[in-house]
C-alpha cells in the first residue's frame, strides 16, 4: 500500500484513513472565493469512502461518466443517505474564525431542513450544539476539522485539530442533522466546494467501471 501523501493545493492527505476499516480517498478539492480576480483558497477537502461499499451502493450508476455523475443531483442524493461509512477531512488553509465557520454549516443544514419540513425543535437543539462546538474556536491555517459519519445509525462525530492542542470531539445523533451535513459537502449542484463535487464523480465513475 502505498503511503505517499496526496497534495490537494500544497495540503497533504493520507491516501487512506483506517476507521473501522481502510477508507480511500476518492474525492478532493477546495472552497474558494474570486475577489479582485484573486481566488482566496479557504479549505481543502479529502472525502474517503469504501470502494466496494461504492460499488455495493451505487451500482445504478455504472457505465456513467464523470461528467455525467457530476451533473446528476439524484447520484449524489444516494451517495449521501447511502448506509456506508464516510470520512469528509476538512483542513484549513486560511485562518478563520470558529464562530464564521459554524454560521455558513447552520444555514446550509438549517435551509436544507426547513425547505424538507424537517426542521423541529429537536433538530435546532442538536444544530446549535454543533454551531456552538465551532463558536470558540479559531482555525489556524492547517488545522483540521473531520466529519466521520457512521454506516447505519445516523450518527456524526465531529473532531477538530489544531497545533499544540489535543484532539476535540463531539458527537451528532439527530439523522435528520447529520444528514444535512452530509449533503453540505456531498450534493451535486448545491454542495460547498465544486472541485471536490467532480473530483468524487470521476473517482466514483473509475470504481464502478
Amino acid at each position: 500500500m502505498g503511503t505517499e501523501m496526496v497534495m490537494v493545493h500544497e495540503v497533504p492527505f493520507p491516501p487512506q484513513i483506517i476507521t473501522s476499516k481502510p477508507l480511500s480517498l476518492l474525492g478532493q478539492g477546495i472552497t474558494d472565493i474570486e475577489i479582485h480576480f484573486l481566488q482566496v483558497k479557504f479549505t481543502a477537502i479529502g472525502v474517503y469512502l469504501d470502494p466496494s461499499d461504492v460499488k455495493t451502493h451505487l451500482d445504478n450508476w455504472k457505465g456513467k461518466t464523470g461528467q455525467e455523475l457530476a451533473g446528476d443531483d439524484d447520484f449524489f442524493n444516494a451517495l449521501a443517505s447511502a448506509e456506508m461509512e464516510k470520512v469528509i477531512r476538512v483542513v484549513v488553509i486560511k485562518e478563520i474564525k470558529g464562530a464564521q465557520y459554524g454560521v455558513q454549516l447552520e444555514n446550509s443544514v438549517r435551509d436544507r431542513l426547513a425547505e424538507e419540513d424537517k426542521y423541529e425543535e429537536e433538530e435546532e437543539t442538536e444544530l446549535e450544539k454543533v454551531v456552538g462546538f465551532f463558536q470558540s474556536k479559531y482555525f489556524k491555517a492547517n488545522s483540521i476539522i473531520t466529519y466521520h459519519f457512521s454506516a447505519k445509525d445516523g450518527i456524526c462525530e465531529i473532531g477538530f485539530e489544531t497545533e499544540g492542542k489535543e484532539e476535540e470531539k463531539l458527537k451528532v445523533e439527530n439523522a435528520n442533522v447529520v444528514g444535512m451535513i452530509q449533503r453540505w459537502y456531498l450534493s451535486g449542484s448545491r454542495g460547498v466546494s465544486p472541485s471536490t463535487i467532480v473530483s468524487i464523480a470521476d473517482s466514483i465513475s473509475a470504481v464502478l467501471t
